[in-house]
């Protein structure tokens, strides 16, 4: 039987969904009773965690829908996890371009600090004449210690793309060197931008990168680094990763001047396979990878500290040129809600969700203009009822 399901702001996103959860409804039905059973009991709770905002069998996750295509994107999240039966509650916070002022900043920072969580689309960082604005993007990361940032860089079987193997990790500082926003002009014309390494956070990071290659299975840790130059500043970073890695010595360590790396990239990208960059040269090669896997449209990014995580897109980009034209791909944010779910432990939702994803890029065949496609942002999330047994309404 038809299920009809009424939206009145914008189509419901059901083509992902369907293969992989309209069987599963009852399961799901009872997976949440289950999980209200046991709330007294279970609570979901990543190590070095405070216990996440839970209330009633259901998560209440912060969410920054940005600036750009953002807040579209965003919809198409909160409308998936409604139809799949997702227990999260989204408390939605404004903080763009044209709520950028400090009180809306510091309610951000307060909600996610109460609900442990958080899923964002980018916020515009102005330039040029705006020298003196702040990117809230950079602020939230070192107001929350969000010291780890972390892709999963795959190719999809159905995008085209140079390479189709390609497998690698990144685990990117977060919180300082190039990003640290402490520039000022000594005289007109002369300006200093301090680039802040410290060996607490260099160690941390690497720390935390071997364990996440011990824990994942993964075999070799890349480090990225220009101490050739920057014998200092860079020479720490690498110095602090080598030091680490003599604790773990059944994971191979080495390390690459980032030059050079960009051009391994793109010549035989299959030689890494977890890369541990500081901030910069990070936010650079993650670019370059996904160039390499199909753009920055599928790719999403994980930010870790040690009490809180936030989700967002990998490349980080607003999307502003194309907000409102029903043509951003939407795969980036749904993947970083299926990494949200599984932050929150609710592998269940994540894998069907993660794989109704795949099944529509690689087995459907729905794709974007970005990857080469002709489909549109609702196309994708949205297949035509009579192929399956439910439709929408607007």
């Amino acid at each position: 039987m038809a299920v009809r399901i009424i939206r009145t702001s914008s189509k419901l996103v059901q083509n992902i969904l369907h293969k992989q959860i309209q069987p599963l409804v009852p399961a799901v039905s009872a997976l949440q009773s289950a999980q209200r059973r046991t709330f007294s009991i279970v609570e979901a709770q990543k190590p070095n965690s405070p216990v996440l905002s839970k209330y009633g069998g259901r998560f209440t996750v912060t969410m920054i829908p940005g600036d750009g295509i953002g807040p579209e994107l965003m919809g198409y999240v909160q409308e998936i996890f409604r139809y799949a039966g997702v227990p999260v509650n989204f408390e939605v916070i404004p903080l763009d371009f044209n709520h950028i002022e400090e009180s809306h900043f510091k309610n951000a920072v307060i909600a996610i600090k109460r609900n442990g969580v958080a899923i964002k689309g980018s916020i515009e960082s102005k330039y040029g004449e705006h020298a003196d604005a702040v990117s809230r993007n950079v602020s939230l990361r070192t107001e929350l210690d969000l010291f780890a940032n972390v892709l999963h860089c795959k190719s999809y079987p159905s995008v085209r793309s140079r390479y189709k193997d390609i497998d690698i990790i990144i685990i990117r500082q977060n919180t300082e060197g190039e990003y640290s926003m402490l520039e000022h002009e000594n005289v007109t014309g002369v300006v200093e931008s301090m680039k802040i390494i410290t060996r607490k956070a260099s160690e941390r990071l690497a720390r935390y990168a071997f364990e996440y290659a011990k824990k994942h299975n993964r075999s070799k840790i890349t480090c990225i680094h220009k101490a050739n130059i920057m014998k200092i500043g860079d020479g720490l970073f690498l110095s602090s990763c080598r030091e680490v890695s003599k604790d773990y010595p059944d994971i191979k360590f080495e390390d690459m001047i980032v030059d050079n790396t960009c051009m391994q990239l793109v010549a035989r990208p299959q030689q890494f396979d977890v890369m541990l960059t500081p901030n910069l040269y990070g936010t650079v090669i993650s670019n370059v990878i996904c160039g390499l896997v199909g753009g920055a449209g599928l790719l999403s990014g994980r930010n870790y500290g040690d009490k809180f995580a936030v989700f967002e897109p990998g490349t980080r980009n607003t999307g502003t040129a194309i907000a409102g034209r029903n043509i951003a791909n939407p795969v980036a944010m749904l993947n970083a809600s299926c990494d949200l779910l599984e932050h929150l432990e609710l592998e269940n939702h994540a894998n069907l969700i993660r794989s109704a994803i795949e099944q529509t890029l690689n087995e459907d065949q729905i794709q974007t203009s970005d990857i080469g496609g002709q489909s549109t942002s609702i196309d994708f999330v949205q297949n035509p009822s009579h192929r399956y047994g439910f439709f929408v309404q607007v």
